[in-house]
């Protein structure tokens, strides 16, 4: 008998076997999805997202589908995703962090002092110093990290519950932004500063917004490909090149889409035209000013998203993060120094809290002691609801940011709707609770 043989490794032909089986047992959608590799998860919730989207813009008119709220909604997730890339390593390694919003107040609280009462005041610099916002930034992030570096080690290395560290943080911390100026409301912020909370200057514009569209777009592209020559180059399995190309496609056709609803929100004329004089802005004359494009602080939510995906993905201390959530004892054993890792995620949620208040505080032109209110319901929600689970080991930081958008939009709607801020809480709640349930849910038929 003659044997027939394809030249592949006997391990690649013995896993195509078995694709082909799986295959030949499923049906169409499952085929689709197994070639396409989809995250059913993130499946799901971009189809609760647009269910909600379609939701509000029925009942409010048609007002929520509008480039003018979609802007908007989107500088409003901003914060809580930058926070909620956190968030995500600190529920991963089993923790809790409930005192986010307060240290997001505290740190903007900091900044708003250092850059209107202490540097104009007591070192005499002029408050359109170039310098002063650069001094303001890092003097909060500092605050930040610092802030991180205490709960992470009150919590390794003294051993105490993440639960009642942050919990008292959350008190602490709150105190200590109203005792900084007893409980006064500091503004107005630098003109720089303020670029980071968007507004008719706070974006990039029409022409770098396709610029910027255009790149990820190519990124995408190089991403697919180098991903398909690694796989070539340990022979994994290849996914079908019409997969490879489908989730390419629609990647730059979802890219493009937001540019362009971003370059379609107008400020009128007179609006930006007040606004650039009490500037010092030289603007274009027209009648529509097209000043939006994308706004600087959801181009820093992205940049924080990118970075802590990379870190989570492809560093070393990821990986220790997901072995910790894991089995904590089983990495302790293998030599991860776990009290380290731990100190070092705190550190990262503290740090990020911080870049969220510059963008809280920048889009307020001042430092109030309400900021971040209820924000860690609001974080803690969106890395759950993203798929990040309570048990540990499990999560992504792009859930958790498409999460944060999903909380953002029930909440712009329900503002839409004139829903009261008590019935929103409500609501909010309600989700959060939905949320674990399922994600106990798909835990249970996982195992």
């Amino acid at each position: 008998m003659t044997q027939v043989t394809t030249g592949k490794p006997v391990a690649q032909e013995a896993q195509e076997f078995v694709d082909r089986a799986r295959a030949s047992e499923t049906g169409p959608v499952g085929r689709f999805l197994q070639a396409t590799e989809l995250d059913t998860r993130m499946l799901g919730m971009i189809g609760a997202l647009l269910v909600i989207w379609i939701g509000f813009d029925l009942l409010s008119g048609g007002l929520f589908l509008t480039p003018r709220n979609l802007w908007n909604l989107s500088v409003q997730s901003s914060s809580v995703a930058v926070m909620a890339t956190g968030m995500v390593l600190v529920i991963v390694t089993r923790n809790i962090d409930l005192s986010v919003g307060s240290v997001l107040g505290v740190c903007g609280m900091v900044m708003g002092v250092t850059q209107a009462i202490l540097l104009p005041r007591y070192a005499g610099w002029s408050l359109g110093d170039p310098s002063i916002w650069v001094i303001a930034l890092a003097a909060g992030l500092l605050v930040g990290l610092a802030i991180g570096a205490l709960q992470g080690f009150l919590i390794a290395y003294l051993g105490i519950p993440a639960f009642i560290v942050t919990l008292g943080g959350l008190l602490v911390w709150r105190g200590a932004a109203w005792w900084v100026t007893s409980g006064q409301t500091v503004a107005p912020m630098d003109a720089t500063f303020r670029l980071m909370g968007g507004g008719p200057e706070g974006s990039i514009g029409a022409t770098w917004s396709w610029v910027v569209g255009i790149v990820a777009c190519v990124a995408v592209v190089l991403m697919l490909v180098n991903g398909r020559n690694q796989r070539k180059r340990f022979r994994f399995p290849l996914r079908p090149v019409w997969a490879e190309t489908l989730v390419g496609a629609v990647a730059c056709i979802l890219i493009l889409a937001a540019v362009w609803v971003a370059n379609s929100y107008p400020w009128p004329a007179g609006t930006v035209r007040k606004y650039a004089e009490a500037n010092n802005i030289t603007i274009p004359d027209g009648g529509l000013f097209i000043a939006h494009g994308i706004a600087v602080p959801v181009l820093m939510a992205i940049a924080a998203g990118i970075i802590m995906t990379f870190i989570t993905t492809r560093t070393r201390f990821g990986r220790y993060v997901f072995a910790i959530g894991g089995n904590p004892e089983a990495a302790e054993l293998a030599g991860i120094n776990t009290r380290w890792v731990t100190m070092k995620i705190f550190m990262v949620m503290g740090f990020l809290a911080a870049i969220s208040a510059a963008i809280s505080t920048a889009r307020l032109n001042a430092s109030t002691n309400a900021q971040g209110t209820l924000d860690e319901l609001l974080v803690i929600a969106a890395a759950v609801i993203g798929g990040t689970s309570l048990s540990g080991g499990v999560g992504t930081v792009a859930g958790a940011m498409l999460g944060a958008v999903l909380m953002q939009s029930l909440q712009s709607g329900m503002v839409l709707l004139g829903v009261d801020t008590p019935l929103q809480n409500i609501v909010v709640g309600i989700v959060l609770v939905l949320a674990v349930w399922l994600d106990t849910l798909y835990r249970r038929r996982m195992q």
